[in-house]
């Protein structure tokens, strides 16, 4: 797969003029493009060539790609003004500062060992070259397995942990534009009768199984509350993103990546959006209280339950499915738990 950089033009209308000229990278083009592109930004050496480039992933939010050269190999990750997958939704072009900020200020040794190494930034180009963590898989393949080890478990809410307890920094980006849209996608859209969403295209039967949670006031109430609570800037820094997508695991190694929805906000939300996707793996809510428990900050288990039922609900019904194989009877049945642990 071969690579070019082209020029996108982002034109602001309300003052008729262009607002930003942004080099950014093809998926298709040639390769000899992007050796001059990093060599012009001083990233490779004047006798570096590259050899190959590859895609290390099915990226969500960015474009991402596994960049081997004849010294060494990297990845390079850029964002758009729209999600990478669902190009129809626009996304901040910012959110790769938000990720390159995470990483840059996460300086305990005991998540040096769990995260990338920033190797450059262009902030112009928002573009950022970070360490290839060798042939790792992110853990999605926990919904098909239906399992997680327990040692895993305890390994990703100890890092989680000690996200957690990172030094308050008032200063840190409050990512107001992309906190907006996932709030969209978290908190009102699933709960809408009428979203636009064709979910019997997903699975027959799952527009209708979803009828009853859209109605149901008592759900949307909590829901509201909770949403407005993920819009106000808290005490924590939080991943924001933190479930098996965003989890990669290479032999005994376990990082996390994708920090772009960080921000200051509520312990309670990773540690519930962690909890749903185990419940959803294998079906066990049991998973909050183990969580509840190895977790050493403090945290508020009903609070846990409740943003683990939404995380639930907005994954079955809402636009952004996982690779969940499962029977419309068993996702009736998470349906009910997620009620249950919404409205504990």
């Amino acid at each position: 797969m071969k690579i070019k950089t082209r020029i996108i033009i982002i034109f602001d209308f309300t003052k008729q003029k262009q607002t930003k000229t942004l080099q950014y990278i093809n998926l298709d083009s040639k390769a000899e493009d992007l050796e001059l592109l990093l060599k012009t930004k001083g990233w490779l050496t004047k006798d570096a060539a590259i050899k190959s480039i590859e895609k290390p992933g099915e990226g969500n939010m960015n474009v991402v790609m596994r960049i081997k050269t004849d010294q060494r190999s990297f990845i390079l990750k850029q964002s758009r003004p729209y999600v990478q997958k669902y190009q129809q939704i626009e996304a901040p072009l910012d959110r790769i500062d938000v990720e390159y900020q995470f990483y840059d200020r996460i300086k305990s040794p005991e998540l040096e060992a769990h995260i990338p190494k920033i190797l450059a930034y262009d902030k112009a180009d928002y573009l950022m070259m970070i360490e290839d963590l060798g042939q790792c898989e992110d853990l999605t393949f926990i919904y098909k397995k239906r399992t997680i080890s327990s040692s895993a478990i305890s390994k990703f809410t100890k890092i989680l942990n000690h996200i957690h307890q990172s030094k308050f920094d008032p200063g840190y980006p409050k990512n107001t534009s992309l906190r907006q849209l996932n709030y969209q996608h978290i908190f009102v859209l699933p709960f809408m009768e009428d979203n636009g969403f064709q979910l019997d295209d997903i699975q027959s039967g799952l527009q209708d199984l979803s009828l009853s949670y859209k109605k149901d006031e008592a759900i949307k109430t909590v829901v509201k509350t909770i949403g407005d609570q993920y819009l106000e800037n808290g005490d924590t820094l939080i991943h924001g993103d933190y479930y098996p997508g965003s989890w990669m695991k290479e032999s005994e190694n376990l990082y996390i990546i994708d920090p772009e929805f960080s921000f200051n906000g509520f312990a309670e939300f990773d540690l519930g959006v962690m909890s749903a996707h185990l419940i959803m793996a294998n079906e066990n809510p049991t998973a909050v209280d183990t969580i509840f428990n190895q977790y050493t900050g403090e945290a508020d288990k009903k609070l846990m339950n409740q943003v683990a039922g939404i995380e639930i609900m907005r994954r079955l019904i809402g636009l952004a499915q996982l690779p969940l194989e499962r029977s419309i009877e068993e996702k009736a049945n998470l349906l009910k738990t997620a009620r249950k642990m919404i409205l504990s």
